[in-house]
């Protein structure tokens, strides 16, 4: 018999469950959003290592209307659990860059769904204004739930220069100085072995988010997909990446846990692309397994999140 693995982080699905009374479930939405370093505002080309395809639905496409995205979601997602409500999650590209009246009329499309309770929004550092957060913190007032992520995905100026990001640290501690204190959910996504990284600058990476005042977290691991200028790159010259083995990045994300702040909640650890887009790393595994493996990893280490963390 399965003896079930007590968790020694604090996990997001416990979050919802506490929050709702039940199980929540995301239909992502691609709104038809673009990004300030792929329409030439900020840059071109988009972040090196991008390719929306690696993680949006068939359903979404933005030439389908909102509500048909969430219609065509909920149907899916009701095969496999009946009884939930939805969060709509706007995730393709970078979803407050357009005029606070177009994002108004996208957000309130999905709210009017009858069993949309709200949204999860993810973003840029460098794309929110007070005007939209004022917006985001009204619709908290009228009942609703409002999850904002960041994608900071490095808290290292150079390593944000190097992937084409075209913001900065600095906009992300701005960003996040903003937002808080709204009654919006907010969160933060992180990729650990970015290129000329060393286990050192990733590890500060949980030094840094602890001084922000985030509530969720998702970590990546770096993955080299089709279609990107990373696969170029690893095409040219495959020795300016270096992956880590299965095993490796189990005992990084230990190492990581026990320097976050433990009040942060973790949603993600791992994320693997679709097989015949992913060039590398391949490990093969689904996120549960992984989480399963972290899960004993903590119990055979006595290791838990924010073992090590100091206020």
């Amino acid at each position: 018999m399965e003896i079930k693995i007590q968790r020694r982080y604090t996990d997001y699905s416990s979050y919802v469950k506490k929050k709702f009374g039940g199980r929540v479930q995301k239909v992502s939405i691609n709104a038809g959003f673009t990004c300030p370093n792929i329409d030439g505002s900020k840059g071109k080309g988009g972040c090196t290592y991008c390719n929306n395809n690696t993680f949006n639905p068939e359903y979404c496409k933005p030439i389908k209307p909102i509500t048909q995205q969430i219609e065509e979601g909920i149907a899916f997602f009701s095969q496999m659990y009946k009884s939930q409500k939805y969060l709509a999650y706007f995730q393709a590209f970078t979803n407050t860059y357009a005029p606070l009246e177009q994002l108004k009329k996208k957000y309130e499309q999905a709210l009017k769904h009858k069993d949309v309770i709200g949204l999860v929004i993810a973003t840029r550092p460098d794309c929110i204004t007070n005007e939209i957060l004022d917006y985001l913190e009204q619709l908290v007032r009228d009942g609703n739930f409002i999850k904002l992520e960041f994608g900071l995905e490095s808290t290292n100026n150079k390593t944000l220069e190097l992937i084409n990001r075209c913001q900065s640290h600095e906009d992300a501690i701005k960003a996040f100085d903003m937002a808080k204190n709204r009654g919006i959910l907010l969160g933060a996504h992180i990729i650990l072995g970015l290129p000329k990284e060393s286990k050192k600058d990733m590890l500060n990476n949980a030094l840094e988010l602890n001084n922000l005042p985030v509530d969720t977290l998702k970590i990546h691991h770096l993955q080299v997909v089709k279609h990107t200028m990373m696969a170029f790159q690893y095409k040219q010259d495959a020795s300016q990446f270096s992956f880590f083995t299965l095993d490796e990045y189990l005992d990084l994300v230990i190492d990581f846990l026990e320097i976050l702040n433990p009040k942060i909640i973790v949603e993600r650890f791992f994320s693997e692309s679709p097989e015949h887009l992913l060039i590398a790393p391949k490990y093969g595994l689904k996120n549960f397994e992984l989480v399963h493996k972290i899960e004993k990893r903590l119990q055979e280490k006595d290791s838990w999140q924010g073992k090590l963390f100091t206020s």
